[in-house]
């Protein structure tokens, strides 16, 4: 299953840089988004490295989720795919 990154998970004065939302496609509903949770995620950077993390919880009620990754994605990976498995 494929989804995209859309943004860090942020608030007004911090970043988690560790955390980052992701939208799925075919998911559009919090019901939907919920049964993701738990499953594996993989972001592949353009050299190769591959960085893991975990779906966490929904975030809102459109169905984009939260994910946590072992270490930090870099600024780039904003807007690029990630691999659910």
């Amino acid at each position: 299953m494929k989804g995209r990154v859309i943004q860090f998970r942020r608030g007004r004065h911090i970043i988690h840089e560790k955390h980052m939302l992701i939208e799925v496609e075919g998911v559009d509903s919090k019901e939907k988004a919920e049964k993701l949770v738990g499953k594996s995620v993989e972001w592949k950077s353009p050299a190769g490295k591959v960085i893991s993390g975990k779906i966490v919880a929904p975030h809102g009620s459109k169905g984009v989720l939260r994910a946590i990754f072992e270490k930090g994605l870099p600024g780039q990976a904003v807007t690029t795919e990630v691999k659910i498995k």
